[in-house]
Order: C-alpha cells, then structure tokens, then sequence
C-alpha cells in the first residue's frame, strides 16, 4: 500500500483498518503493560511521509488517568502487526 493510500484508508472506497487487528493490538498492549483499569488504548495505521519513516506505521496510544498519553510505533501495516512487535515497541 502506499502512502497516499494508508493515507486515504476508510475513505474514497478503500477499506477501513480491520477492527479485529485493532482490537487484537489493544489487547496484547494491555496485556504487556498491566495498566491501570481506567487506562485507555488507540490504535491507528498512519501514513508519514518524512524520508525517515518507513511510509506505513501502527501507532498505539496509552491514555493512562493521571499520567501524560504515551505513543508507541511499530513499523508495520496494522494487518501485519505481531505480539512481538507490540512487546518490543513497549520495551523501547
């Protein structure tokens, strides 16, 4: 997928993030970090188009009460994101 598409995903007739690949982040994150019970998680798919990025990335967001939100890369598509990759993105 390019850029312009991960982009333009869920609009213009291309296909939103698969919600069970969402929901399946969430939970490894959650599982990984124990947060609080209150502690919310997003998940997107965001297309960067700095020369440094690697055009493609899956952006988990921690909103803890209390505690500044935390934001965490893996440097893949949502669909192809793994355990290991949340496990790791946390640990960095």
């Amino acid at each position: 997928m390019t850029r312009l598409g991960a982009f333009l995903r869920g609009t213009f007739g291309m296909p939103k993030p698969d919600r069970q690949a969402i929901e399946r982040v969430k939970d490894w994150a959650s599982a990984a970090l124990q947060p609080h019970p209150e502690t919310a998680f997003a998940v997107n798919e965001i297309a960067c188009t700095d020369p440094s990025c690697p055009g493609i990335e899956t952006v988990i967001l921690v909103m803890e009460p209390g505690v500044k939100t935390r934001a965490y890369k893996v440097a893949k598509p949502l669909d192809e994101v793994t355990e290991q990759d949340i496990g790791d993105a946390l640990k960095a």
